[in-house]
């Protein structure tokens, strides 16, 4: 009886299947951007004929090998998966940012396994191939869960990765002991589980195996301001919207928001920033909860004269979170600003005590105000830096003795040291170059 895809009760089931990160065609690089992941795959499947009794016609091995081309290759994709022996992943950043990626391994992995009695080893079908090397802590759990010894592969493999190995005639004799062992990992993997065939269903049908993965730096940008709707009196509107997120504090030099101003550099300087309304976040940072990253507070001083917001700043500089850094917009070219400049410097004060009081005059970063846009650019990744190092003091560990992080024993709701002290040799870290591969 055949089925879908040509595929029938007796056909031969692939090895292994191939799971990899289709590199997309650039424009400034010639050629085949996944020629290295077929010439892997041919080298794979020549290594594991040789060591296993597989009969012509049978397909040691399966890999997509065009995303998208041709009809019915989503189908024939959902059925490799369905009668593979072996799944093989090769890791790289774009692999676990892949969803398809994740959907293969959903369709593998929904599949029983059954180990051999007497085998050793735990029974999961999978191999994974570190391909391009990343940080073990990024993995997503599907991939941390899997106990994997990669150093039989040998040293520069664990080092460099596969396709380094690959690429660079340095490391041939490395790369042919890896594929070599991969090819015997495959085989015993297939020769201890039993995985019964799966249903032939249609792949992009599953959801990813993998949970979103989280940007390696991370940027949360809040802004607390007024907006059209509270305003307080003799404040015009022109520098508002209907969100506080449209905060305009230097017109007319510039007519757009001041949190794209702070999302554009953010970028520049490497992060994935993310754009919120302070008041709907706040709860969380007043009730001491855990930060998922550094942050950047920008405060619109005409708030405080909200008495809602006003009791809200109070209740952030009570909380104090080191990985929190508050930017002062203030336009003294702005008549309004003008009128009312001496009055909200000094609410400012009362307001923010705390914060004032623990940050030492060299490090206050635009606490006097940022007058222009160019002050405001350029106080951003100071300020950066200063949440940084909060955020990293405050997911240190707290001593035992039941004192709070810094020394300085003080009851606080931050968990962390004063903010404001990072040493002068704390920096911004770069992103790495990436090097030539030849």
């Amino acid at each position: 009886m055949s089925v879908r895809g040509g595929w029938g009760e007796d056909a031969p089931r692939p090895f292994f299947f191939l799971s990899y990160a289709h590199t997309p065609v650039s424009s400034q690089v010639d050629g085949d951007p996944n020629h290295w992941v077929h010439r892997l795959f041919k080298d794979l499947c020549a290594a594991v004929m040789e060591l296993t009794d597989l009969p012509e016609g049978e397909p040691p091995g399966f890999m997509d090998r065009g995303m998208h081309l041709g009809e019915g290759w989503s189908e024939r994709i959902g059925e490799a998966l369905a009668h593979c022996r072996v799944f093989v992943p090769l890791y790289s950043p774009r692999y676990f940012h892949s969803v398809a990626c994740g959907q293969e391994w959903q369709a593998f992995s929904s599949r029983p396994v059954y180990r051999i009695p007497g085998t050793p080893g735990s029974a999961t079908g999978i191999v994974p191939v570190l391909w391009v090397p990343g940080q073990q802590s990024l993995l997503p759990q599907v991939a941390s869960r899997l106990q994997f010894n990669h150093s039989e592969f040998g040293q520069d493999y664990v080092r460099e990765g596969l396709y380094a190995l690959l690429k660079l005639n340095y490391f041939r004799d490395a790369y042919q002991l890896a594929v070599h062992r991969l090819a015997q990992r495959i085989v015993q993997m297939a020769e201890q589980t039993m995985i019964p065939v799966g249903p032939e269903e249609d792949f992009l049908a599953r959801p990813s195996a993998f949970e979103k993965p989280t940007p390696a730096r991370q940027l949360r940008i809040a802004v607390l301001a007024c907006d059209a709707t509270r305003l307080p009196e003799g404040r015009s509107p022109a520098a508002y919207g209907q969100s506080p997120l449209d905060w305009q504090p230097y017109r007319p030099e510039s007519s757009r928001p001041l949190a794209q101003h702070a999302d554009r550099v953010a970028r520049q300087l490497g992060f994935h920033p993310s754009i919120h309304e302070f008041e709907e976040e706040a709860d969380a940072v007043l009730n001491a909860e855990k930060p998922s990253a550094p942050g950047l507070l920008l405060l619109d001083r005409f708030a405080l004269l909200d008495p809602a917001r006003r009791e809200l700043v109070k209740a952030f500089d009570q909380c104090n979170p080191a990985w929190i850094s508050l930017m002062e917009p203030w336009n003294p070219d702005d008549p309004e600003c003008q009128a009312v400049d001496e009055s909200l410097q000094s609410a400012a004060e009362e307001a923010l005590w705390h914060r004032r009081r623990d940050i030492r005059p060299s490090l206050r970063g635009g606490f006097d105000g940022l007058p222009t846009l160019d002050s405001f650019e350029a106080e951003l990744p100071k300020a950066t830096q200063r949440a940084i190092f909060g955020f990293t003091e405050r997911s240190r560990p707290v001593p035992p003795s039941g004192g709070y992080a810094g020394g300085s024993g003080r009851p606080t709701l931050r968990g962390g040291p004063d903010p404001g002290l990072p040493p002068d040799q704390v920096e911004l870290e770069p992103d790495p170059d990436e090097g030539d591969d030849d």
